[in-house]
């Protein structure tokens, strides 16, 4: 008797080229019924701007794999709003999808997808969120939905209070304190910032420093060399090096 009879097993994610039937067969027999494999776009230009090392056949090997396993499902997690992505990128995720249905009939398919935002200390740090994202969550699902594959998309606009607050400095101090209370609400927010750009000066003191316009930190695209807010941080990686990179991705 297998000690380990009645132990279930689950993994959050995996990389596509480690998908096997093996892999497939041991992790239906501990009681999972899906793998999850993170492809950032499922147009091949877009991987290789962010530098994900991903082939489309890895892809549909990892879901025949899994489907010759015995597991039921396959979730891809991926991204809209990458720089550089046009909206030909995103009918190429959507695609992805309707050509993997028809290759693996009965195995479940669901798409987690969210809007991209800059983080600091990577080479798209100088990248803001782009607007046209939010209309590209609903292509998304205009196209996959009909056709039965599950798509669960992240909040636009959670996407774009995460951005406030990755790229903001400590002029966002009463910002946060404005929206305390407004449910974390984009509109919450917005409101919140507007007050904190007309405060003026009080009694106690003088008006607190003005917050940056809100387009500049949300959407703008920052040249480097620009003063960041976490400049004063120190990085795995020199900014230049960092440009550097930014500059190859967006030339790829």
């Amino acid at each position: 008797q297998d000690r380990f009879d009645g132990t279930r097993v689950s993994v959050s994610s995996v990389r596509a080229a480690t998908v096997t039937p093996a892999l497939g067969r041991i992790l239906a027999k501990r009681g999972s019924k899906s793998l999850t494999i993170a492809i950032e776009s499922g147009s091949e230009r877009m991987r290789q701007v962010v530098n994900k090392k991903l082939a489309t056949e890895e892809i549909y090997a990892a879901a025949r794999y899994a489907k010759e396993g015995g597991l039921t499902g396959l979730k891809l997690y991926g991204m809209v709003g990458l720089p550089t992505e046009q909206d030909a990128d995103v009918e190429a995720t959507a695609q992805l999808l309707l050509d993997l249905k028809k290759a693996t009939p009965g195995l479940r398919l669901s798409l987690g997808v969210s809007t991209f935002v800059p983080k600091a200390h990577t080479p798209f740090q100088w990248q803001g969120v782009r607007p046209e994202a939010d209309k590209r969550l609903k292509l998304l699902a205009k196209r996959l939905k009909p056709k039965g594959i599950e798509l669960r998309p992240e909040s636009y606009g959670w996407s774009v209070i995460q951005a406030l607050l990755s790229r903001s400095d400590r002029r966002l101090a009463p910002v946060i304190a404005a929206a305390r209370g407004s449910h974390e609400s984009l509109g919450g927010w917005k409101q919140a910032y507007r007050t904190a750009a007309t405060c003026a000066p009080t009694a106690s003191g003088p008006a607190l420093p003005t917050p940056p316009a809100w387009d500049d930190v949300i959407h703008g695209s920052w040249s480097p060399g620009r003063v960041l807010p976490w400049v004063h941080l120190e990085g795995p990686l020199p900014e230049a090096t960092l440009a550097n990179h930014l500059a190859l991705a967006i030339a790829s």
